[in-house]
C-alpha cells in the first residue's frame, strides 16, 4: 500500500496561536517561569493584540520578573478597560507599592479588597496604609 503524498495530518496549533498560548503561558507562570511564558505570549499578542487574557498573563510575567514599568503599563490599561477586574486592581496596587508609590497604590488595593473580599487583598491595603502613616 503506497502512501498518498497529498494527504497530510492536521496541523496542531503553534505555540504562538492565541487559543493555545494562554494555556501554555499560564502553566509556565504557575511553575514560576516568566521568561519562557513571555516567549509564548509575545507572538500570540502580535496576532491578537487586544486579547485581555494574554495581556493579563504578560502583566503577571512582568511582575514576576520585576519589570515594574512594563507591568504598570499593562495593568493601567487593563484597569482602565475594566475597573471591576479585582485581580488587575490588586496587581496594579502591588506594582505601585513595589515602586514605593504608596499613595498611588492604596486606592487600587482598597478597591481590590472591597471587590474581592480576599483577606490577602485587605492585608495588602493595611500594609500600604501603615507605610504611608510612617512616611507622613
Amino acid at each position: 500500500m503506497s502512501e498518498n503524498p497529498e494527504i497530510q495530518p492536521p496541523r496542531s496549533p503553534g505555540r504562538s496561536a492565541p487559543e493555545s498560548a494562554y494555556r501554555i503561558a499560564f502553566d509556565l507562570l504557575a511553575r514560576r517561569e516568566p521568561r519562557e511564558a513571555l516567549d509564548v505570549i509575545e507572538p500570540a499578542l502580535a496576532q491578537e493584540p487586544a486579547n485581555t487574557g494574554l495581556r493579563t498573563l504578560r502583566a503577571w510575567a512582568y511582575l514576576m520578573r520585576a519589570q515594574l514599568q512594563r507591568a504598570e503599563s499593562d495593568l493601567t490599561e487593563l484597569v482602565e478597560e475594566n475597573p471591576a477586574d479585582d485581580w488587575a486592581q490588586h496587581a496594579l496596587g502591588r506594582c505601585l507599592e513595589r515602586q514605593s508609590r504608596y499613595a498611588e497604590a492604596l486606592p487600587h488595593l482598597r478597591l481590590a479588597a472591597a471587590m474581592s473580599g480576599d483577606p490577602d487583598h485587605g492585608l495588602a491595603a493595611l500594609r500600604v496604609e501603615e507605610l504611608l502613616n510612617r512616611a507622613g
